[in-house]
């Protein structure tokens, strides 16, 4: 949290890029006027503390926005590294959820694909669909839609503006709310047709564009042995990626209790397919790594050389070693790689290891001399350019060839929404 407090006060300090397509500062609930009526939402308080609040509904701020009425939100592991404290600027009173459909309710003036009272799923990246990156769909490399320095110093380029993600990749509002403000709606929404129910299309917003961006740019290849490390729901459906695009084994590194709910999930047809394998850090006496029974376990699975690739989904805020753990509370890094090392020392000679979670900075004790020895492929699969897939995704979806409710685990009220983040 002091590293947070930190880079709030750096980024006042430098001020942000006043280049940005839309604006940036529709975080605040400050700029609401008039007697607009209220809305429930949930906020983040402080660390470990997300609350239900009664806050103005959003209003048009540009021409190019549109509100919508929200029908469906979901929490992934993503939200909760911000309930946790561990995304940089966050700040009180911040409102959650940057996966969300529902219906369009108000339509800027320049607005001209979205019609009142359809239906959109909202990327969670946002794009201006005009620069570099945008046109050649890249567009989580969008140059224009946030305004934070921080982060440009940090990673050394722009990255494209993030719904609710803390004020380090944009200062917009979430969707765990009964109603949000899109910028930039014309290219943010994707209509979703009637044949398609709410609760199928959500995940095109993330999990499923993000997961499918995993297995292709780590190159799981027909006839491979792919190890995903996490269970959770980006994990679940790299996976399920995974076997589509030929794999012949797919094994799951995690513990209980998503080891169980993935296992009780998985299609019949796939079974046959699937390793799951346990690797319970609950069960590891403290100060001890997971690394040396991760790699055994690996290479055991897979003929002795290891896996053809590996993908990382399970992200670094949970270390496990005492070395880590102490690094952590000090401030010597940011991150623990230790999810990292057991990719790049476990794969074979000449594999390739895909890195999807979030990273939020520095890991320290990377095996350089592994990395190159072993002619690995290290990827960073980058924030996945949702526009680049979202539309064949939905195809997938349509056809029955995609369900992804298979990684569903709960289903509440946004009243009840806080008690599901005090659960996890």
């Amino acid at each position: 949290m002091a590293a947070s407090r930190l880079a709030n006060v750096l980024e006042k300090a430098i001020g942000h890029d006043t280049g940005a397509a839309a604006r940036q500062d529709a975080s605040s609930h400050s700029d609401r006027v008039g007697n607009r009526e209220t809305m429930k939402v949930l906020c983040w308080m402080g660390k470990n503390d997300v609350q239900i609040r009664n806050v103005q509904r959003p209003r048009i701020l540009e021409p190019t926005d549109v509100i919508i009425k929200v029908t469906g939100s979901s929490v992934c592991g993503s939200d909760l590294h911000l309930l946790h404290g561990a995304m940089l600027q966050m700040q009180e009173g911040d409102i959650l959820g940057h996966e969300f459909i529902g219906i369009a309710d108000e339509i800027g003036p320049e607005v001209k694909k979205i019609k009142p009272g359809k239906r959109y799923v909202a990327s969670f990246q946002s794009a201006c669909g005009e620069c570099y990156y945008c046109k050649r769909k890249p567009s989580t490399a969008c140059e224009k839609t946030t305004s934070d320095q921080t982060r440009k110093i940090l990673c050394g380029n722009q990255a494209s503006g993030f719904t609710e993600n803390s004020h380090l990749t944009g200062r917009s509002r979430g969707g765990q709310a009964e109603y949000v403000r899109i910028s930039l709606g014309d290219v943010k929404l994707l209509e979703i047709p009637d044949s398609v129910p709410d609760e199928k299309a959500l995940y095109l917003n993330d999990v499923l564009p993000t997961a499918y961006n995993a297995a292709r740019d780590t190159g799981v290849f027909p006839d491979g042995q792919t190890a995903v490390f996490s269970c959770g729901a980006v994990g679940h459906m790299a996976a399920t990626f995974s076997l589509k695009a030929g794999a012949s084994l797919v094994i799951l590194l995690d513990a209980e209790p998503r080891f169980s709910f993935v296992k009780s999930r998985w299609s019949a047809q796939h079974a046959r397919k699937l390793k799951l394998k346990l690797v319970d850090f609950k069960l590891l006496s403290f100060g001890i790594t997971t690394r040396a029974a991760a790699i055994s376990e690996l290479k055991e699975l897979c003929g002795g050389r290891g896996p053809d690739c590996a993908i990382e989904c399970a992200a670094s805020e949970y270390s496990k070693g005492w070395l880590h753990r102490l690094q952590l509370v000090i401030g010597l890094e940011s991150d623990t790689g230790e999810t990292i090392y057991v990719l790049v020392e476990s794969v074979r000679c000449f594999g390739r290891c895909g890195i999807t979670a979030v990273y939020v900075g520095y890991a320290n004790q990377v095996n350089l001399d592994a990395l190159m020895e072993k002619g690995m492929h290290l990827i960073g699969n980058g924030q996945t350019s949702v526009h680049k897939y979202w539309r064949d995704l939905l195809d997938m979806i349509e056809k029955g060839d995609l369900g992804p409710l298979q990684m569903v685990s709960h289903r509440v009220t946004l009243e009840d929404l806080d008690s599901v983040y005090h659960a996890f």
